[in-house]
């Protein structure tokens, strides 16, 4: 069941909204049952026979994280890291089963000659988002996290269906204290207008902007992917097209995730703050799939010993972490690479700043507007780059995409432009451009989308900063209102604003368009 489906918007949410509030004068424990129960209804809908999966799950990590639990308070280290080792042993296999068993075969039968077949495996939904909560939570176990979690609370944290299918990535600790009793009734009303406000913003988001943009993006990949050579424009805007179809859909999902959880009285942290705005690779990961970021650093990347064993392990486990974060991402070659170039991205830049830092005259220019600007510009461009491998289904079709970028084939304009531009004629022969086949309207429509939607995700505000005051989010620090003109308040200009944007988002809904990340 899609966040942008009519089902989802008119039945099911509806629904679970007034189930959430019928049990919530019955207490906390019956609210908690109600909206586990229609956390599963949720999850049923798409593919109910992994319902069992999703339930053994969660029965095998509570009893682990129980047995845990205790050890580490006995002080009993050898058990307790046995039975990590067991836990994340568990999701790991179950992970590694469902997603890249068909990835493994292939390849083993590719090295070795061989010829073993699996028959037909379905990935469950959200089995990635859900595996790695469950392995942070038995990990936070063992490091002394005190939870004495029961099993209801636990079922919910990890099936709650807003974020159960795409995130954001969860803490226990995060969601543990919003499942107390004892919540003022007085912030009901609040919650429910900040949550619907967050949500309308990102069905927005999806069903305005990243499916309309996505025509502009799909029919250059599959021409790339066909092996068809790509000229220079018809490149970069397919390219650029798909690096905003991906932020909007992307974003819009989480902002939907998020103002859902906080019509059930429940906040998430946040997973975008602007990424496109970022002047270095380094900022840009602290900005894009926030949960994502974190989890890699505090249960992969510090693990493997960080930056305090020297430079070169410092680089080495940044790369390690960057290739096992894009492998996350899918069973495809081209996921690794991409994350393999965003591993060589932070290397690059820890070792630029470390050069910065020792010379005071480079420090110093690197702070002036231009550097500013040359450094946005840098980093968006390897961010574009990086994303032609995250959407390619082969390294033949990103090549291909590459070298149409890097203007191996020629740059052209459609025929259909060639009267509009005459007078310009003399300057396009110079540099090379020429006329050719294709539709001015497209052309024209892909670049307008490419320039309108740009400015929106690199000048205007964020929903965190819109909605800065009412605290949509776990952790406000660095979200400041942009513009008090566009800070969002209680009134009644909000409540037209807030349903247009719903209105807008329902009326574009005009086919089914699952989210891109529901495939991971």
């Amino acid at each position: 069941m899609l966040f942008n489906s009519y089902p989802f918007l008119f039945v099911f949410f509806p629904a679970a909204l007034l189930v959430h509030g019928l049990a919530e004068r019955l207490g906390e424990r019956a609210r908690i049952a109600a909206v586990l129960a229609v956390s599963l209804v949720f999850y049923g809908a798409w593919d109910a026979r992994f319902l069992a999966l999703l339930g053994t799950s969660i029965l095998v990590n509570y009893g682990i994280g129980s047995l845990l639990e205790t050890a580490t308070d006995q002080g009993n280290a050898t058990k307790a890291d046995r039975l990590l080792f067991a836990g994340v042993g568990f999701n790991l296999v179950v992970l590694g089963y469902f997603k890249y068993a068909h990835f493994l075969v292939v390849n083993l039968n590719a090295a070795t000659g061989t010829d073993f077949v699996l028959g037909a495996i379905i990935l469950p939904l959200g089995i990635s988002f859900f595996t790695f909560e469950q392995i942070g939570y038995l990990i936070d176990l063992r490091r002394g996290a005190c939870y004495r979690a029961d099993l209801l609370r636990f079922a919910l944290f990890v099936s709650f269906f807003p974020r159960l299918v795409a995130g954001p990535i969860l803490r226990y600790g995060e969601i543990l204290p919003q499942l107390a009793a004892g919540r003022p009734r007085a912030r009901d009303g609040e919650d429910l207008a900040v949550g619907l406000t967050i949500f309308a913003i990102g069905l927005c988001k999806k069903s305005l902007f990243a499916d309309s943009i996505a025509p502009c993006a799909n029919p250059v990949f599959a021409a790339a992917a066909a092996g068809k050579p790509l000229d220079m424009f018809a490149a970069w805007g397919g390219a650029l097209a798909y690096a905003l179809q991906l932020y909007f859909d992307f974003s819009g999902y989480s902002d939907m995730a998020i103002g859902a959880a906080r019509c059930f009285h429940i906040r998430f942290p946040a997973n975008f703050n602007s990424p496109y705005k970022a002047v270095n690779i380094i900022e840009f990961w602290r900005r894009w799939h926030m949960t994502l970021s974190r989890f890699l650093r505090d249960y992969l990347y510090i693990p493997l010993g960080g930056n305090r064993r020297g430079p070169v392990r410092r680089y080495a486990n940044l790369m390690i972490t960057m290739l096992l974060g894009g492998l996350w991402h899918g069973a495809n070659w081209t996921f690794i690479a991409w994350g393999g170039l965003h591993g060589l991205y932070l290397m690059i830049n820890h070792g630029s700043q470390a050069l910065t830092n020792r010379y005071r005259p480079l420090a110093r220019l690197s702070g002036g507007h231009l550097a500013r600007f040359t450094a946005w510009l840098v980093t968006s461009i390897a961010v574009v780059v990086a994303w032609v491998f995250f959407r390619s289904p082969s390294f033949a079709a990103a090549l291909v995409m590459l070298r149409g970028m890097a203007g191996q084939f020629g740059a052209v304009l459609p025929q259909g432009l060639a009267s509009p531009l005459s007078d310009a004629s003399w300057l396009i022969r110079i540099i090379g451009i020429r006329f050719g086949e294709g539709s001015g309207t497209d052309f024209v429509w892909t670049w307008l989308m490419v320039v309108g939607l740009g400015f929106v995700a690199i000048a205007m505000p964020n929903t965190q900063q819109v909605l800065a005051s009412y605290n949509p989010v776990l952790d406000m620090r660095g979200y400041r209102p942009l513009w008090s003109r566009l800070t969002w308040r209680p009134s009644l200009a909000w409540a037209v604003a807030g349903g247009s944007a719903a209105f807008l988002g329902i009326i574009s809904i005009i086919r089914v368009s699952e989210f891109l990340y529901w495939q991971f």
